[in-house]
């Protein structure tokens, strides 16, 4: 029997169908890329906001389609829609065999046994108990994976359904994430990205303290992995220790993820992020301070309920004082089950005019950054060829993957992805670079 798999969202879902796969492969079944040959697939969901929630209800309605014109015999809902809105799916969509919530992931085997038999079948176990970690069949190529080192969030920001959709918040033990990088390094890894829901907290229901530092620095002396890097961190939770280890470790990309989300105090207040625009500001200050060459990428939300015009300046301000290296922006998504959903709402076109003023700008920071490149040589880990353009691609320490932009490159024939080189920049392109190969390492 044939499985095929589409995963949404985040890379914390993306490594939930990663352990979902190594279960059913090890039970005997074939994955197949192909969802027209498969007999089962399974959709792993995103419901973190409605555009997200839409993909994912397009992708169901897709795939429904190869049930009455294709192979295709069962048809199994996981991940976050799942958990946030249960029997619902099997009520508003009969082509759904089975649905598993983000605390039953490790029941995929036996869902896909009874579908296959005919029956339909649901599964909603504890999110608070499931079993972290465990081993994974990589979705993303072997030298660059990610490991997720911390589960759920106690952070509760208005806006948002994840505390409701992932549990609480609850650490790995560092001896089990070591012992899953050693795995990954055995595969040929070259670049770990540490994922959470909120990274910055790691260790503190375990341990009593943040251990995100310690564990870098464990994770640099028991493996060989040339590239560790974080993403999710809080402003609030930027300890020296944290930036010490940045700062001193050389295999530490010097590059951290910082979602901020606003920077109006009135605005944070209400979304209930901690520590407010000082705390924000000094995070910033200290990171730039203290790491020569460090990369910022940040998030904001535009439109939040109570948003007014001198919010929003401040934070236009903010942007092109800081010039942000990465800057993504949402337009508020009004969410069921949140507090912030009963708050009185903004107009829809104010908020998409507000997105394009932030963007706009950032395009702006953005080229004058990248300009600054232009005749330096930075390292680039290879990711590809493409064919077509007949160029080299890849990530400076600058670019996570799947988020930011991509460097091109000419270069001797065939360099292997994974391999790092040094590449001469010559050129800008909008968010991208492009260079000459001048050492293949």
């Amino acid at each position: 029997m044939k499985i095929g798999f589409v995963s949404l969202g985040c890379p914390k879902n993306q490594l939930d169908a990663e352990v979902m796969l190594h279960e059913l492969v090890v039970a005997g079944y074939e994955i197949t890329a192909d969802e027209t040959e498969a007999d089962v697939v399974i959709i792993n969901t995103c419901g973190f906001i409605e555009s997200a929630k839409k993909e994912a209800i397009d992708n169901i309605l897709d795939i429904a389609y190869l049930k009455e014109n294709g192979n295709l015999k069962g048809l199994v809902v996981t991940g976050c829609l799942s958990e946030r809105y249960r029997n619902d799916i099997l009520d508003e969509f009969p082509e759904v065999d089975a649905v598993l919530g983000v605390g039953s992931i490790h029941n995929i085997v036996e869902a896909v046994g009874k579908v296959l038999e005919g029956e339909r079948y649901t599964s909603f176990e504890d999110k608070n108990c499931v079993r972290l970690g465990g081993h994974r069949v990589l979705t993303t190529p072997e030298y660059a994976a990610y490991l997720k080192i911390a589960e759920g969030c106690d952070n509760r920001c208005t806006y948002c359904a994840i505390p409701s959709i992932r549990g609480k918040f609850r650490s790995r033990p560092m001896e089990d994430i070591i012992s899953e990088a050693k795995d990954l390094e055995a595969l040929g890894c070259k670049e770990l990205t540490l994922v959470a829901q909120d990274t910055t907290r790691y260790g503190q229901d375990l341990y009593g303290n943040y251990k995100l530092a310690e564990l870098l620095h464990k994770l640099s002396e028991e493996t060989s992995i040339p590239w560790f890097r974080i993403l999710y961190c809080y402003p609030d939770k930027i300890t020296d220790e944290l930036v010490a280890e940045m700062r001193d470790n050389d295999r530490v990309c010097k590059y951290i993820d910082l979602p901020m989300q606003h920077i109006s105090d009135g605005v944070l207040k209400k979304m209930n992020r901690h520590g407010g625009s000082k705390v924000i500001r000094e995070a910033v200050e200290k990171l730039r301070r203290e790491i020569p060459d460090v990369v910022i990428r940040t998030t904001f939300i535009v439109g939040f309920p109570g948003e007014g015009d001198e919010d929003f300046t401040e934070l236009c301000e903010f942007v092109n004082e800081m010039r942000f290296e990465h800057v993504g922006v949402f337009t508020y998504s009004r969410e069921e089950g949140t507090p912030a959903y009963k708050m009185e709402q903004i107009d829809e076109q104010i908020k998409l005019d507000r997105y394009d003023v932030i963007m706009r700008d950032q395009l702006v920071i953005n080229e004058e950054y990248n300009e600054k490149k232009l005749g330096t040589t930075v390292l680039v880990l290879c990711e590809g060829y493409d064919e077509v353009s007949k160029i080299y691609y890849g990530r400076s320490y600058a670019d996570a993957p799947d988020i930011d932009g991509k460097i091109y490159f000419t270069g001797e024939k065939g360099i292997p992805p994974g391999t790092f080189v040094e590449v001469e920049i010559k050129e800008v392109v909008e968010y991208d670079l492009v260079g000459v190969a001048v050492n293949v390492h």
